[in-house]
């Protein structure tokens, strides 16, 4: 459960892995747990579009201390603003973190490195093996390497959130959970979790979901609109 995470939880992952889906509806969840003060940094300064800064007031809404790295909403400005280092010490904080996956992305951290205290951290990595650079053992394996090379922070945990958008079926979820067993297998990494759309998935019975690896959690669709 997302209680037993460390403090500090950063996710990342690949273009196209849903890894800001995840880390808005992660964020919600933590909002759930008693007397929980949250902050939510969006520090991917790579993907343009599917950005969890857009999602601010929703968030807000809810208690949940938000953080971008752009002055405005909808203009592109790479830039990281201070407060985003005050979370990684101040532990009255949960902090979650929505990373860019790529070297430049990843690269961000490096900033906070006196910050932090790797113990606080959890850091997940988000697969979609229907995704061309994470289809498959070696795919991922070398994705999860290149992260933990620009980052200097080894990859904590998997999410398995292998999906096909609105096509998505329990079927796809089997298929990523198959792939990521091995990776998991040959690089001792955990699948922390496994992620579905419920409204999408709705051939996922409580028997399939006990084949699956790590907490299966059901999400919303916060980032995709509805004819997407």
């Amino acid at each position: 459960m997302v209680i037993k995470d460390r403090r500090i939880r950063i996710i990342t992952g690949h273009y196209g892995s849903g890894k800001t889906e995840f880390a808005v509806n992660y964020g919600t969840m933590l909002t759930k747990l008693p007397s929980r003060k949250i902050a939510f940094a969006d520090m991917d300064i790579v993907n343009v579009y599917f950005r969890s800064r857009q999602m601010r007031d929703m968030m807000s809404e809810l208690g949940i201390y938000v953080m971008d790295s752009s002055i405005n909403t909808y203009v592109e400005v790479p830039s990281i603003p201070a407060e985003m280092a005050v979370p990684f010490t101040d532990k009255s904080f949960d902090y979650v973190i929505d990373l860019g996956g790529n070297d430049v992305g990843t690269a961000v951290l490096g900033r906070y490195k006196d910050k932090m205290d790797l113990q606080e951290i959890d850091f997940f990595m988000v697969v979609n093996v229907f995704r061309p650079d994470t289809i498959d053992v070696e795919k991922i394996i070398k994705e999860k390497e290149k992260i933990e090379r620009s980052s200097g922070i080894f990859i904590t945990g998997f999410i398995n959130n292998s999906n096909l958008a609105r096509d998505t079926s329990a079927k796809n979820i089997l298929h990523g959970d198959e792939i990521l067993k091995e990776v998991s297998r040959i690089t001792s990494v955990p699948i922390k979790y496994t992620a579905y759309v419920e409204e999408v998935v709705t051939d996922l019975t409580d028997e399939i979901k006990k084949e699956l690896s790590g907490e299966v959690i059901p999400l919303q669709y916060f980032m995709r609109e509805i004819w997407m």
